[in-house]
């Protein structure tokens, strides 16, 4: 693991070869994901590093579970496949967009399935690190999964080579690493937004695909969501107006979208990091006419 790294134990690193970190943007040295160090793999230099077979730990019996054939582990032929009643669509709003002051993200709070309202306070938008956030969209578990994937693997090469992996090599990364499961059904769409020598926004899809831009809209409200960014977005915008752009461009697209909803989640990402804006603690100072906590909330 990374430890082993960190305390300089000397153990050859296994690599799949179809894929090569040595391909990323600002990593120098390539280095291998933290799955293959959780297996102790045993491997030849004649088959190119890929594991000749797994040292398993033994089991009770496990001689008569491993020698029972293939077939047993198919469902019988006369088995049912239980249909669900209705199909569980998914719907959301998150937008990124830059200007002068950072990068803003904003995402809707509303989890559906189908017609259902599933949860009414997600949060769309997870921190990575210190300067980058990604806003999610798509299946609620395979996003969880694959942030919580790009998190360890980021912290990993930090521990490893001592410098955080740039913002174009995590969504080069990442979109290596979703591009196997192209044609699957499972659903990611991920933008990371963040600060990196200057204000980044990179969409990166679970086919594969990875863009780069200025402002991105993703999910079934972003048609609503473009709307009212391709009136107000400029590059010149304060603060305050990017904020209160972002959160009427959500707010327009859960207006007409039935699949958004509820809250308005924000984060504010600069060179000193990112800043979550709480716009219910920012509505509860206007209606308390609380200035200074609105001043903390709003100007900070």
């Amino acid at each position: 693991m990374a430890l082993e790294d960190v305390c300089s134990f000397k153990e050859r690193p296994v690599q799949h070869k179809w894929f090569s970190f040595s391909s990323l943007g600002d990593a120098a040295i390539p280095f291998p994901k933290s799955d293959y160090y959780n297996l102790r793999l045993e491997t030849s230099e004649n088959n190119c590093g890929v594991p000749l077979h797994f040292f398993i730990p033994p089991l009770p019996h496990s001689s008569s579970f491993i020698n029972r054939p293939l077939s047993s582990f198919c469902p019988p032929k006369n088995s049912m496949t239980v249909q669900r009643p209705f199909r569980l669509a998914h719907g959301t709003t998150t937008l990124g967009f830059i200007f002068q002051g950072g990068v803003i993200a904003a995402a809707d709070t509303r989890a559906s399935a189908g017609g259902l309202v599933a949860c009414p306070a997600v949060h769309k938008i997870t921190p990575i690190h210190s300067h980058l956030v990604v806003t999610s969209s798509g299946s609620g578990a395979d996003c969880m999964l694959w942030e919580r994937i790009l998190i360890r693997e980021i912290r990993l090469y930090q521990l490893r080579h001592g410098h955080r992996l740039s913002i174009r090599a995590t969504a080069k990364l990442l979109s290596s690493m979703l591009h196997p499961f192209k044609g699957t059904e499972m659903c990611v769409a991920l933008t990371l937004c963040g600060w990196d020598n200057g204000p980044k926004l990179i969409y990166v899809c679970s086919d594969g695909a990875r863009l780069q831009g200025d402002v991105f809209s993703v999910g079934s409200g972003s048609p609503y969501a473009y709307g009212v960014l391709d009136r107000e977005l400029r590059w010149s915008l304060s603060k305050g107006e990017a904020i209160s752009l972002a959160r009427e461009a959500v707010f327009r697209a859960t207006h007409r979208d039935a699949y958004s909803g509820n809250n308005v989640d924000l984060f504010h990402i600069t060179a000193q990091g990112w800043i979550h804006i709480a716009l219910h603690h920012i509505m509860l100072a206007v209606k308390m006419c609380d200035l200074s906590l609105l001043c903390h909330y709003y100007v900070q």
